[in-house]
């Protein structure tokens, strides 16, 4: 044999005979596929893989239960996919997520390398599509597939890394719940807020989104399995989906049910875009406490200069000493990536051509990113940024002491229009608003001391002279 020739070995299909890798699992339909799609070179996220494959067990379960799959068989096939499950064989999936609309390229991977594994234990055949696949279809399996590995990935990543940032926001803001500083509207100086009443906002915003997630993730518990073809269930015997989904549910801890109407969890993905659409909601909350973290840390001498984020590496190649908001830079992307990503699941949910969405694979390549690169960064945005940061307290009482719009406290003891003067001349003359509204005011120091108090004004209510 030449040097760097790979060995090879003759598999076949439906359509003839094709040479596979000698050291790969799979066979020849996912051989096409590898060869038919060189598009982007990303495979499916081995969570998706990983779900096709669970799909695989409880269906061989539920298939021997009805006696309709002998045990030697259902037993080899569960064994496998534990195996799969393991992470032993990840890189034997490798074709691109730019395939067949159904994913049925992938799916025949994964009945392929199930069926290879399945067999090597047994000692006699295991057929990935006579028996894998039995009383399945990938236009069953994949839809229902994407509603596991999102839940999976929902329970597993994000729902615990979005309650580790409520609560590190939380802690930051019980901390700093009497630090005064300038509220700012329109990104103009406005009344005082505390940075714990600010950090408060935040906390609420992730966990609305969380609400969110977890009412939509309701609806992923349905599951297309059992729809087989076009969602009549053909080949698939009386009671298969429900037998299937029970083990699948036993399998997973999800309270998983089989779809009330199996057409349109086949023809649509409507509960995909709606997570979807949650989860893009949380990437809009997260860019905007990213925003904040680096406006409030703008400068240190021409910027706002509130806070300094912990310094995690140079932020220059030429300006020595400079370092950057890097954590809040690396949010505000994922979130950006998060909001396309979100557009493409939009598209592809419309996909939907009488029985079957042809967008598949895009839809789980998509929400699955998604739900990854919001995990991770939220836990970075809890944990390198908000957890440490420092407050300028000095440069806090200085924007308090010289902010006009305190004036604001001052409307219902003598009018708008006299308070406005006096906000006038503070911002001409750049005098502190205490000093020139005892002079214009006709309110004594003790008075003024009381109205213009920035943390009692931080509590609401009309204040009275």
């Amino acid at each position: 044999m030449a040097p760097n020739v790979k060995p090879e070995r003759v598999e076949h299909d439906s359509m003839g005979e094709l040479r596979v890798p000698a050291d790969a699992l799979w066979g020849a339909q996912t051989q096409r596929a590898v060869e038919n799609f060189p598009v982007s070179g990303q495979p499916l996220p081995p969570g998706f893989i990983h779900a096709v494959a669970q799909i695989k067990a409880a269906s061989a379960c539920a298939n021997r239960e009805l006696g309709y799959l002998d045990p030697g068989r259902a037993e080899a096939i569960v064994s496998a996919v534990d195996e799969i499950l393991a992470g032993r064989h990840d890189p034997q999936f490798p074709i691109d997520v730019f395939q067949t609309g159904s994913g049925t390229s992938t799916n025949m991977n994964v009945n392929e390398v199930v069926a290879h594994l399945a067999t090597a234990r047994l000692g006699h055949t295991v057929h990935p599509n006579d028996h894998v696949n039995m009383s399945q279809s990938s236009n069953d399996v994949i839809p229902s597939a994407i509603h596991l590995s999102a839940l999976m990935a929902w329970r597993e990543e994000l729902d615990p890394a979005l309650r580790h940032l409520v609560e590190t926001i939380r802690r930051r803001a019980h901390e700093l719940a009497a630090v005064v500083k300038t509220g700012r509207t329109h990104l103009m100086d406005a009344m005082p807020v505390t940075l714990g009443q600010e950090l408060g906002g935040w906390a609420a915003q992730i966990e609305h989104d969380r609400e969110r997630l977890l009412d939509a993730s309701r609806r992923l518990h349905r599951l297309a399995l059992g729809g087989t073809a076009v969602g009549t269930g053909v080949n698939a015997p009386p009671g298969f989906a429900e037998a299937a989904i029970r083990v699948l549910a036993g399998i997973t801890h999800f309270d998983l049910i089989a779809a009330p109407n199996r057409f349109a969890a086949m023809a649509s993905q409507d509960d995909a875009v709606e997570f979807s659409g949650a989860l893009k909601t949380l990437a809009v909350s997260l860019m905007k406490i990213g925003n904040d973290l680096r406006w409030m840390n703008s400068g240190p001498l021409t910027g706002l200069s509130e806070i300094v984020l912990k310094s995690l590496q140079p932020g220059s190649s030429i300006m020595p000493g400079k370092v950057n908001p890097v954590i809040p830079e690396a949010t505000v992307m994922v979130a950006a990536q998060v909001i396309g990503n979100d557009l493409t699941i939009t598209l592809a949910g419309q996909s939907g051509n009488f029985e079957l969405n042809v967008m598949l694979p895009v839809v789980a390549r998509n929400l699955l990113e998604n739900l990854k690169l919001l995990s991770r960064v939220s836990r970075l945005l809890a944990d390198r940024a908000i957890a440490d940061f420092e407050v300028q307290a000095s440069r806090l009482h200085q924007a308090l002491d010289r902010n006009p719009i305190l004036v604001t406290a001052l409307n219902p003891v003598i009018g708008y229009e006299r308070a406005a003067a006096i906000a006038k001349e503070a911002y001409q003359t750049g005098r502190p608003i205490f000093d020139v509204a005892l002079e214009k005011s006709g309110l004594s120091e003790s008075q003024l001391q009381k109205l213009l108090n920035p943390l009692e004004l931080t509590r609401g209510g009309n204040p009275s002279a």
